[in-house]
């Protein structure tokens, strides 16, 4: 069954590097529902371009070590599709969503970590990019397109597509495009498919076919020329009641 912990942000409002995502983190480090509680969590920073994957294990590092859980960077292992094998829990973190698919790619851990978390091995954490490839393909990331990965194709780990980061309306002076304009025009190419979109400090939380929204705030469903519709935040749905692409 898969257990995964969809989040939009690391930050929330002034609050230091996942430190408003205590409770959260304590779905997938806690002990539930009989499961023991995990011990050790593989960090994969591939998502990072401006700083090292040293600095990001360090920064990442005090939120799961407040769960009593040793995160450990990927970059440490002589074979990375062994060490998502072998984790406990998987934990992508944020950065470039282009730069994290091509690295994923060519690091061969695509498949190894769809297998290891929808078969219930493992346990799967998100953040920003972390959650953008969490969904079948990387169509809604608001990033720039740094490099081009071999496809857009991503993990799947839930049906449908999904948007971190999600702030209404326009900034005083901004003649561009709102967050709200560019969901509705990949909802305008893409009619058969919904997003999911997450405002700052809140999460998916998905367990096998259902999930709830987590973190305060609900969470807003885009589709094409529909209104967008809300989900409460504690609010628990069936995983289908969002629609995907059919692939």
């Amino acid at each position: 069954m898969t257990r995964a912990l969809l989040m939009s942000s690391s930050r929330k409002d002034s609050l230091g590097y996942l430190e408003h995502a205590g409770d959260q983190l304590a779905l997938v480090l806690g002990e539930h529902d009989g499961r023991p509680k995990p011990t050790r969590a593989l960090l994969i920073p591939y998502a990072a371009v401006s700083t090292t994957f040293e600095a990001y294990e360090e920064l990442a590092k005090p939120a799961f070590a407040a769960h009593g859980v040793e995160l450990t960077s990927i970059h440490r292992f002589d074979d990375p599709v062994q060490a998502v094998r072998d984790a406990e829990v998987i934990a992508i973190a944020g950065g470039n969503t282009f730069a994290l698919l091509t690295r994923l790619y060519q690091a061969g851990l695509i498949d190894e970590i769809r297998e290891r978390v929808t078969s219930g091995a493992a346990a799967y954490v998100g953040w920003s990019a972390g959650t953008n490839v969490a969904t079948p393909s990387i169509r809604t990331t608001n990033d720039m397109p740094i490099v081009e990965p071999p496809s857009f194709t991503a993990l799947g780990l839930v049906p449908f597509q999904m948007n971190p980061h999600f702030i209404p309306g326009k900034p005083v002076g901004h003649n561009g495009e709102s967050r709200e304009e560019r969901l509705a025009e990949f909802t305008a190419i893409n009619p058969d498919e919904e997003v999911l979109a997450l405002y700052e400090g809140c999460a998916l939380w998905v367990t096998g076919d259902s999930a709830r929204i987590v973190g305060g705030r609900e969470a807003l469903v885009f589709g094409n020329a529909a209104e967008v519709r809300t989900i409460a935040d504690g609010e628990s749905f069936a995983l289908a009641e969002i629609r995907g692409a059919v692939r």
